[in-house]
């Protein structure tokens, strides 16, 4: 899975922000905010990756057991399919 293109992240005053860009603009109605886990996610979701992948990714990068890194990843998985930001 990877990011789909017409979207960038911006870090403005400590939160991180997902703006549409290009085409993208008239597709999306709305803003993404995301904390610095899920910055640090959407980062490691612009290269083609998976799930284990990024469970190896957050568990290197934050002190995080395996099960609550593994739940976090799903939920902003499922979350980023659901606002169509993913090609699979």
């Amino acid at each position: 899975m990877k990011l789909k293109y017409g979207y960038v992240l911006r870090e403005i005053a400590d939160s991180y922000v997902v703006v549409p860009v290009g085409n993208g603009v008239a597709d999306f109605e709305g803003i993404i905010t995301l904390n610095e886990v899920g910055a640090f996610l959407w980062e490691n979701l612009k290269q083609d990756t998976d799930e284990a992948a990024l469970l190896k990714a957050l568990t290197n990068e934050y002190y995080v057991d395996e099960a609550t890194a593994k739940a976090d990843i799903a939920a902003f998985v499922a979350k980023a399919k659901e606002n169509a930001l993913l090609d699979d």
